[in-house]
């Protein structure tokens, strides 16, 4: 009874620290003030956003402080699979974390699961920079110009793995 008291406070002192980020660089408007005003009526203790939408919030704040990514495009291409995954789903919404490392270690449990992710991040890279990605063929070496190869992606969702059996 404890255990869950103290777990319901730590996510409420979560969600508050999220909302305050959230609302960090946004402008006051009266507009806004009133809509809260009579939200807070109508929901009656009730969040403003969805569980799943926390959920999602929870993973790409941990994926923005905790992921070694100064390309971006591995961050963004995880956020969209692990927000489409069904473990999030299964989960309820209530474990985003767990569910995140679930799906990074059966990334990292099959190599051909790897190597189609590896060449999804390589296709997002190339929509980002609008560049031609560098596709690494299984068995040959990577391009020297390639940010993402199938080995250093490995290291930087084994080096997630490490920090979120720490969470």
């Amino acid at each position: 009874m404890i255990e869950e008291e103290r777990e319901k406070q730590s996510q409420n002192i979560d969600e508050a620290q999220l909302e305050r980020e959230i609302r960090q660089d946004r402008k006051f408007s009266m507009a806004e003030s009133i809509a809260r005003r009579a939200g807070k009526k109508l929901l009656k203790g009730g969040s403003p956003i969805t569980s799943q939408q926390q959920a999602e919030l929870i993973v790409e704040r941990y994926l923005q402080q905790n992921l070694s990514d100064t390309e971006g495009a591995l961050r963004v291409v995880l956020e969209r699979r692990v927000r489409e995954s069904e473990s999030l789903f299964k989960r309820g919404y209530q474990q985003p974390l767990t569910a995140l490392r679930l799906y990074v270690e059966g990334l990292l449990g099959s190599d051909g699961l790897l190597e189609d992710f590896v060449r999804e991040v390589d296709a997002m890279w190339g929509q980002i920079y609008y560049e031609r990605p560098h596709f690494q063929e299984k068995g040959a070496p990577p391009d020297a110009d390639d940010p993402y190869t199938f080995e250093s992606v490995r290291r930087k969702l084994t080096r997630l793995i490490e920090q979120l059996w720490g969470v």
